[in-house]
């Protein structure tokens, strides 16, 4: 935990320590004993023990018996984000009316890290086996959001993200040569916009644009994704892309 904070010291171990007990909480922990916590965080049971009750006296965790569990409280940290940022509302409106247009569901998300994090989401017909939802994370380098955003980054900073990540083929049709992305990311940066054709789910075909600010600075991406079965690569640039595009000036516009 310490060696997270590195040379900085003005760095608050404590507060790293919550945050990432708050963390260990998810769709496949959604409660945790005491000793589970610990070995979760990699934490003594003592110091498990001060924040789990620190996050309960606060109502970020609630305590059943034995066991832990978020309460509801941990929203306001997501809402906070949510509401700070003027960009998502701007955005979540003019997806509803794209969605409604296109009859295909549409989305934004932000970068972090290796993965891509669900901001907005109007979903009409459910193309994934998994429920995306806002808070979904999924892998940057498979989705179409992920890449297009992932083209901001300088070069030597895309090399060190990908030669770090665990790529690994989630469908027969997914990019796991290194090179292969790296360039794929570079190309999409190029042309404006990311296709991803079935990589990270049969049948899943999504086309995304990215979201900056007047002077360029990437705040998010959009996306709208169909059944194979419903668009061709060809019929989203021609039907979808318009519109994430006209999205993506509006958004500008309101960004700054």
């Amino acid at each position: 935990m310490e060696g997270a904070a590195g040379p900085d010291k003005e760095f608050m171990v404590t507060l790293a320590k919550g945050l990432a007990v708050i963390q260990a909480f998810g769709a496949e922990r959604p409660r945790l004993t005491l000793s589970e916590a610990a070995n979760a965080v990699g934490l003594s049971r003592a110091a498990a023990r001060r924040v789990l009750r620190t996050l309960t006296l606060l109502g970020f965790v609630e305590q059943d018996d034995r066991h832990f569990a978020l309460g509801p409280r941990v929203l306001d940290l997501g809402f906070s984000y949510l509401s700070s940022q003027s960009w998502i509302d701007h955005a979540q409106r003019h997806l509803k009316a794209l969605s409604e247009r296109l009859h295909e569901s549409c989305s934004a998300s932000v970068l972090q890290g290796d993965e891509i994090v669900y901001v907005a989401r109007v979903q009409t017909q459910r193309i994934m086996s998994s429920t995306i939802a806002i808070g979904t994370r999924l892998p940057a380098f498979h989705t179409s959001m992920g890449r297009i955003q992932l083209g901001y980054l300088p070069d030597a900073e895309l090399w060190a993200r990908l030669r770090a990540a665990r790529i690994e083929p989630i469908t027969p049709s997914t990019i796991t040569d290194l090179t292969a992305l790296f360039e794929r990311i570079k190309q999409d940066h190029e042309r404006g916009f990311s296709i991803v054709d079935e990589e990270l789910e049969r049948g899943l075909r999504s086309i995304s644009v990215a979201l900056t600010t007047r002077t360029g600075a990437l705040v998010g991406a959009i996306n709208a994704s169909t059944h194979t079965s419903r668009a061709t690569r060809g019929e989203m640039r021609e039907r979808f892309l318009p519109g994430l595009n006209e999205i993506a000036q509006r958004v500008a516009m309101a960004a700054d």
